[in-house]
């Protein structure tokens, strides 16, 4: 049979047929999530004043930079390691509302970038939300109420002294590592019963049954390098002066590295003690002449206090 007779029977077959319908139920019918669906709707508008915080009301966190770890006396004449977090320039840079999005979000931009140094798509995200190039962005989820327009600042003043955090980093990356330093393996004996095994995990399984080594069972390998959260860390001092928070104790990465700081989740603060959904500064505020504030340790000096 000839290719324009296959043609021919193929076309009678069609018009005999009739098109086909489609057979999709009403209720499966999805509504579009393109420009076109979008045009009617109009946006919600945000406007940034100071509200009530709610114990079921959750705020955005912050991006900061780790400047490095020092150590303070305070008024007791205590030691306390601290860790040194700069927040630069921290602004929202795009809002998810559940009428958009599905849910409640806030966009958060640190830093500046020039256009050069960013790809084509996050340059056009930046001016079509008409923000500045930023260096690093995060999303954090947060209730209805605690909403930010676009362009809204996040100051060091989001917190407050004596509260506790959760940090969030990239932890230091280590290479390759053994059983014992990446484990905390006790290792071998290092002098009697033992020829250059003195580091070794030991055995790592059992006899013919299973006959195998089970998943997830430690061993040598890459060690740093992923996504750790330090949950309650206590603010210890902020400078809204220069956008520094001083933490008490270690945080996740590098000197430089990007950390981010949100409400402890386990350790909640007062809601009452809480700018929100963020501080909001007062006309004739001067912030290059703010002091700093530390976190009240009470009038009981705790090395006088009787056993």
């Amino acid at each position: 049979m000839s290719a324009a007779s296959r043609g021919l029977i193929s076309g009678l077959r069609f018009l005999s047929i009739g098109p086909r319908t489609s057979t999709i139920p009403a209720s499966y019918q999805f509504r579009g999530f393109g420009s076109e669906s979008l045009i009617d709707e109009e946006p919600r508008i945000i406007v940034p004043r100071p509200g009530v915080m709610s114990p079921n009301s959750k705020r955005t966190g912050a991006i900061a930079v780790k400047c490095g770890m020092s150590a303070l006396w305070d008024k007791w004449g205590a030691r306390v390691p601290i860790t040194v977090l700069w927040l630069d320039d921290n602004i929202v840079s795009q809002v998810k509302t559940f009428e958009k999005e599905g849910f409640y979000a806030l966009q958060i931009g640190c830093g500046q970038k020039k256009d050069k140094h960013l790809t084509k798509p996050e340059v056009g995200h930046f001016r079509a939300q008409g923000v500045p190039l930023k260096r690093k962005l995060r999303e954090f989820p947060v209730t209805e109420d605690a909403l930010l327009p676009v362009g809204a600042e996040i100051g060091v003043r989001h917190f407050v002294p004596g509260q506790y955090v959760d940090v969030t980093g990239i932890t230091r990356g280590k290479g390759f590592q053994g059983g014992m330093k990446r484990w905390g393996f006790k290792g071998m004996p290092a002098s009697h019963g033992a020829s250059l095994s003195h580091r070794s995990i030991g055995s790592t399984g059992q006899r013919d049954a299973p006959g195998k080594v089970f998943k997830g069972k430690k061993m040598p390998g890459r060690m740093g390098g992923a996504q750790r959260t330090v949950k309650n860390v206590w603010v210890y001092k902020i400078d809204p002066a220069r956008n520094l928070m001083w933490v008490r104790g270690q945080v996740p990465g590098a000197e430089g590295n990007f950390v981010f700081i949100k409400d402890a989740h386990y350790k909640k603060p007062d809601p009452s003690l809480l700018p929100f959904p963020t501080y909001f500064p007062t006309e004739d505020e001067d912030p290059t002449a703010l002091e700093p504030i530390v976190a009240d340790l009470g009038d009981e000096d705790p090395f006088m206090v009787a056993d």
